[in-house]
C-alpha cells in the first residue's frame, strides 16, 4: 500500500468540526509523532493532499507548523519525516514520597486550609444567590471598558486604582460612618489575604492575639499561620466578653455588626471597653466588617472605626458578599502609619489586582447601581431570613434561632444538648450542607448550626428543610 494510503486511514475529518483542517491535520500527525518509536517518513505535501482532498497549502502549513514544534524533519531531496515525541522519564519510586518542607512550611500546613465551597450546597454559609445579579448591566459596562483594554492589562497599582479607593471612602463614609481617606485603602483580592498579610505585618511569634470564641476559622488561620498566641474571648449577647484576667493583646480580630457565627452585635459599650483597651495597651484591633450590608440602616451601628479616634483600628470589608466571590476584591481602610508598609508587603505577595475588575466597580458604584444592587438585595435576604425562621419553627421546633433579628447571609440556630453530631449526619444523608457550630469553638463547644440562606430562594429554603424534618 502506498505510504500516503496509510495515512488516510487515520485521517477523519468529521471527528472534530470545531476545527479547520488545518489543525485537525496538525493533530492528526502529533498523535502519530507520540505513538512513533522511530522516525517516519511522510508522503509529499502533494500526495498526501491529493489523497486526503485537502489544499496542497493546508498539508504544507500543517508540515510547517510541525517543524516549528520539533515533530518533523525536512531534508531537500529526501522528504519530510516524522519524528518520535519525546516521552516523559517515568518518574523514580522516590519522587512519591512527601516533600521535605522546612519547620514553618510544616507549620502552615498544621494550621489548615481555608477553601469555601465551590457549588454551594443547600445552607452552604456566607454564599450570595448569583441568579440576582444583575448580569445585562455589568456585561454593558465591560463592553464600554473595551476602549481601555491596553491599560487595564498592564501592570495595575498596588494599593489598588485610584479612581475605586475613591468612590469607596465616599461610600463607605455614608454606609458606615468610616473616617477614611481614598489614600488609607489597600485593594486587594479577599479578607484572607487581607488578615494573612496583617497578622504578617503586625504579629511576632507568641504575640498573644484576642479572637472570638467561637469565630471564623479563616482569621485564626492566618494568625496562626504567622505563629501568634491566640487567646479565645467568649461572646455573650453583647458581642465580644473580655475579662481582666486575659493577657494584654498585641492585637484584637473580631466581627462588631455581625458576629460570627453567632449573629451578635457589639453592644455599644463594648465597643468603648475595645477601643479603650486598644487605647491602654497600645493593641491593633481588626475590624471585619463582612456583612453589614444587609442590615436595614435604623438597625446597623455604625463601624467600630467610626470611634477610633487612636488610629489602632484597621477596616476589612468584602464585594464577594455583595457582589460576586469570583470577582476576587476585598479593601482595607488602614490607620495612616500602615498604608505605605502594608502596600509594600502587598507587592511582594501578589503584585497587585485585577484592573478590569476594579475599573468595573469603579463604573458600578459610580452608575448608582451598587445603591441600588444593595437596596434589592436587603429586601431578597429579608424574605429569605423569615422563610428560613418560619421554616424551622414548622418542621425543625427544637432548633432556636441564637440572633433571630440578625440579618447577614446566614442564621445561627442552637440544637438540642447532644445532638449536633446525629443531626448532622442525618443532614448529610440527604444532601443538605449544615456547618457545624461547635467546630468553630475553642473553648466549651456550643452544639448548633450555621445555615447560610443568601443563595437559596424562600421555595428552595422550605424544600431544604423539608429534607430534614
Amino acid at each position: 500500500m502506498p505510504a500516503s494510503r496509510l495515512w488516510i486511514q487515520r485521517f477523519d475529518r468529521a471527528a472534530r468540526p470545531d476545527l479547520n483542517l488545518r489543525e485537525q491535520l496538525c493533530q492528526m500527525l502529533r498523535r502519530a509523532a507520540r505513538s512513533a518509536r522511530a522516525p517516519e517518513r511522510l508522503p509529499s505535501t502533494r500526495a498526501l493532499a491529493a489523497d486526503l482532498g485537502l489544499a496542497r497549502d493546508t498539508v504544507e502549513q500543517a508540515y510547517q507548523q510541525l517543524a516549528a514544534e520539533g515533530l518533523l524533519q525536512r531534508r531537500q531531496g529526501s522528504g519530510s519525516q516524522l519524528l518520535p515525541a519525546a516521552r516523559p522519564a517515568p518518574a523514580r519510586a522516590g519522587l512519591s514520597r512527601p516533600a521535605q518542607l522546612s519547620a514553618r512550611g510544616q507549620q502552615l500546613l498544621q494550621v489548615g486550609t481555608c477553601q469555601d465551597p465551590l457549588a454551594p450546597l443547600p445552607f452552604a454559609a456566607g454564599s450570595p444567590d448569583l441568579r440576582d445579579f444583575p448580569w445585562p448591566l455589568w456585561q454593558r459596562l465591560a463592553r464600554r471598558r473595551e476602549r481601555d483594554a491596553i491599560s487595564l492589562g498592564r501592570y495595575q497599582p498596588p494599593q489598588g486604582r485610584p479612581e475605586l479607593r475613591q468612590l469607596l471612602a465616599a461610600h463607605l463614609a455614608v454606609a458606615r460612618g468610616l473616617r477614611a481617606t481614598a489614600e488609607q485603602l489597600l485593594l486587594l483580592t479577599s479578607s484572607q489575604q487581607a488578615l494573612m498579610l496583617l497578622a504578617q505585618l503586625l504579629l511576632d511569634p507568641g504575640d498573644p492575639v484576642w479572637v472570638e470564641d467561637p469565630g471564623y476559622p479563616g482569621a485564626r488561620a492566618a494568625l496562626a499561620a504567622a505563629g501568634a498566641r491566640l487567646v479565645p474571648v467568649p461572646v455573650d449577647v453583647e458581642g465580644l466578653a473580655p475579662t481582666p484576667s486575659l493577657p494584654a493583646p498585641r492585637l484584637i480580630v473580631l466581627t462588631p455588626a455581625h458576629q460570627y457565627p453567632l449573629g451578635v452585635r457589639l453592644s455599644p459599650a463594648r465597643r468603648e471597653q475595645i477601643l479603650a483597651l486598644a487605647r491602654r495597651h497600645g493593641s491593633w484591633v481588626i475590624e471585619d466588617d463582612y456583612d453589614s450590608e444587609f442590615f436595614d440602616a435604623p438597625e446597623a451601628l455604625p463601624a467600630l472605626q467610626s470611634h477610633d479616634a487612636d488610629g489602632r483600628v484597621i477596616y476589612l470589608g468584602t464585594f464577594s458578599k455583595t457582589l460576586m466571590p469570583g470577582l476576587r476584591l476585598a479593601y482595607a481602610a488602614l490607620p495612616p502609619g500602615l498604608v505605605e508598609p502594608a502596600t509594600a508587603l502587598r507587592t511582594l505577595q501578589d503584585g497587585h489586582g485585577n484592573g478590569l475588575m476594579q475599573a468595573l466597580v469603579a463604573d458600578f458604584i459610580e452608575g448608582g447601581h451598587y445603591a441600588q444592587h444593595l437596596r434589592a438585595m436587603r429586601t431578597r435576604v429579608a424574605e429569605r431570613r423569615q422563610a428560613l425562621l418560619a421554616g424551622l419553627t414548622r418542621y425543625l421546633p427544637q432548633a432556636r434561632a441564637v440572633a433571630p433579628q440578625a440579618c447577614g447571609l446566614q442564621l445561627c440556630v442552637a440544637l438540642p444538648l447532644g445532638q449536633e453530631a446525629a443531626w448532622s449526619r442525618h443532614a448529610a444523608a440527604r444532601g443538605v450542607q449544615t456547618p457545624r457550630l461547635s467546630a468553630l469553638c475553642s473553648g466549651t463547644p456550643l452544639e448548633g448550626w450555621l445555615l447560610g440562606f443568601g443563595a437559596l430562594r424562600p421555595e428552595e429554603i422550605e424544600a431544604a428543610l423539608q429534607r430534614l424534618a
